[in-house]
């Protein structure tokens, strides 16, 4: 669109020494604009350089960077310490770029990466344990035992000889990112850095699982299943055994000792405020993981306005249905149990729930055209979540690679499907897949944007638009003559409103993990151990929670005062191409790209 040209500024015609003028202005912000995006490629190749995991994922695995495919990242605590200062050095160079000559996308492909890399280098100078995605390198969700297996079986693709050689090189890896994890846990944990206890005995009885023989190990059979469907000779079930037996088992045993002595360090307390400097930590947290100014008291606040109007709106719906009797989350308690909406919990029913599902993206697949310009190329799988990791893992999206050869994928916790009611699904496979995560990421992925902004990402404005993606498709008629299907989508709507409360109820006022689960159950009518498994993740990832309800309020609001400002020019393909196109990005980074997008379409 025109408010993304980079040309900058255009030369006039109104004498020689304007167009001198403009013509040294131009040769300004081409030398910015080229100084940016040389800046652009070196960080981006040194993100890859640091993390073979981005580089397969991404699907560039292949000629110059082939050897990524048998290496993991570099989890030791030199690795951490060596990153913060290049940050810094990043950052440097990047306020070293004249920010004023940049225009259009430069202007906003600038912002993106600055904004990144000062909350980062803030969070870098004044903690000594981590500032990232969540404080504790071990947790129930958090180290390489949680998310290796997975990526492995899923993004580490098999084809060839080769590629089994790099399986098993990058099994021996794993071994090796364990005892770096333990490293850094020690160095944390004599800071004071400890998880709560509860966050402990999760972890443990994941490791637990994980822990299995050979024979019965998830990470052998992924090797061992796809190298004989594709017809790769060799012992490679043998081979896989012995790296597994050898290295990552014993590996596995020094984590599972580590977080065994550190129980008796361990405490209750489920909020970061309990860490060095935690009120601090959180308020940076809360700021980077929602890309806004929004105090905890203003978080909390306005979860609790959120959740007041979709209550009444639930209760509506509730009567359309019968159920009037009770509170809102009572009846979704009922609801819940109710056995009409229930897959049988054997293989084949959650067979039938994947395929029920897949049927709803094709139905929406349909509709796509009416609501967006841009439509995604990379196809979209649903599929389970293995039973190695599902007890601790969450319903979730990954991205297809860069080419689109990889699809991108829905990954589905079917663990019980008493947990996935088909009236709660809709809402649910709208927000991960299409046209929630699935089409905004793989448009960002096809979009005219540098390397660094294709793979990289904000929160709030990722989890934003998922969550208005569930709104819109209530805005597109999905939900029509299915009052139960609408209900679902309110319930994950007070799901997310009900974080607002907890996350800042743990992490601001102290709340116990036991006061957050019964508010959140209270509040969406989860059972109990469902919505403990929720705080236990908030607790871990504070202010993640945050970033949904939050920033679909923005693009809510910014969509509200495009409507106002271009009354009947508005048009909602355009809307939605303008928030697309420019790729994930900080929520007051949104406003100024919507700011651009009216005054280019006012009369």
């Amino acid at each position: 669109m025109s408010q993304f040209d980079r040309r900058g500024f255009l030369a006039t015609t109104a004498g020689a020494a304007l167009a001198f003028a403009a013509g040294r202005a131009a040769a300004t912000t081409g030398d910015a604009e080229a100084q940016l995006n040389k800046a652009f490629d070196d960080i981006f190749n040194q993100s890859l350089d640091e993390s073979p995991e981005q580089v397969t994922g991404l699907g560039l695995d292949k000629g110059s960077r082939a050897s990524a495919k048998f290496k993991l990242h570099d989890a030791s605590l030199a690795e951490v310490e060596r990153r913060k200062a290049q940050t810094a050095a990043n950052l440097a160079r990047l306020r070293g770029i004249d920010r004023k000559a940049l225009t259009g996308m430069a202007a906003v492909n600038y912002d993106c990466v600055f904004y990144n890399l000062e909350a980062a280098d803030r969070g870098n100078r004044r903690f000594a344990y981590p500032t990232g995605n969540s404080p504790y390198v071990l947790s129930q969700i958090t180290g390489a035992y949680q998310g290796t297996p997975d990526f492995l079986d899923s993004q580490h693709t098999i084809a060839t000889k080769e590629d089994c050689e790099a399986y098993l090189a990058r099994l021996g890896e794993f071994a090796r990112v364990m005892d770096e994890e333990c490293e850094r846990v020690r160095h944390d944990a004599g800071l004071g850095v400890i998880p709560p206890d509860f966050c402990i005995a999760g972890a443990l009885a994941q490791m637990n699982t994980l822990h299995a023989p050979a024979d019965k190990s998830t990470l052998v059979a992924s090797l061992t299943r796809r190298a004989k469907a594709k017809g790769i000779e060799g012992d490679w079930a043998g081979q896989a055994a012995a790296v597994y037996e050898r290295k990552v088992l014993p590996a596995l045993d020094r984590q599972m000792a580590l977080l065994e002595s550190l129980k008796g360090k361990a405490t209750h307390d489920a909020g970061v405020w309990k860490l060095p400097d935690g009120e601090a930590w959180y308020a940076l947290a809360l700021e980077t993981r929602t890309t806004t100014t929004m105090t905890p008291a203003e978080v909390h606040r306005l979860g609790l306005d959120v959740t007041k109007t979709l209550s009444a709106r639930a209760d509506v719906l509730f009567r359309k249905l019968g159920l009037s009797q009770g509170t809102v989350a009572q009846r979704y308690g009922a609801l819940f149990k109710d056995p009409k909406y229930l897959y049988p919990n054997t293989d084949e029913g959650k067979a039938k729930e994947v395929a029920d599902l897949n049927a709803l993206v094709q139905a929406m697949q349909a509709r796509l055209p009416e609501y967006f310009g841009t439509l995604p190329k990379t196809p979209l799988e649903i599929r389970r979540i293995p039973a190695a990791t599902e007890a601790g893992a969450s319903t979730h999206y990954t991205g297809g690679s860069l080419d689109g050869a990889r699809p991108g994928i829905y990954w589905l916790n079917l663990r019980d499907t008493a947990e996935a009611p088909f009236w709660d699904m809709p809402t649910t496979t709208f927000h991960e897949g299409i046209p929630g995560h699935h089409l905004q990421i793989t448009l960002q992925r096809q979009a005219d944007l540098p390397l660094i902004r294709k793979a990289g990402g904000f929160g709030a404005y990722a989890e934003g638009w998922a969550l208005y993606s569930e709104q819109l498709a209530d805005e597109m008629g999905f939900y029509k003559d299915h009052p139960d299907w609408e209900l679902g989508y309110i319930h994950d709507a007070l799901l997310r409103s009900g974080r607002l409360v907890t996350d800042t109820g743990l992490h601001a006022l102290k709340w116990s993990r036991e006061t957050a689960s019964e508010t959140l159950a209270g509040t969406d009518g989860d059972p109990i151990p469902l919505a403990q498994q929720e705080i236990e993740r908030y607790c871990v990832t504070p202010g993640q929670a945050c970033s949904y309800m939050v920033g679909k309020v923005t693009i809510l609001r910014l969509r509200e005062k495009a409507k106002a400002a271009l009354g009947p020019r508005f048009d909602i393909r355009k809307f939605h191409d303008t928030v697309l196109a420019a790729g994930s990005m900080p929520l007051t980074v949104l406003g100024n790209v919507v700011d651009s997008y009216i005054a280019a379409n006012k009369a």
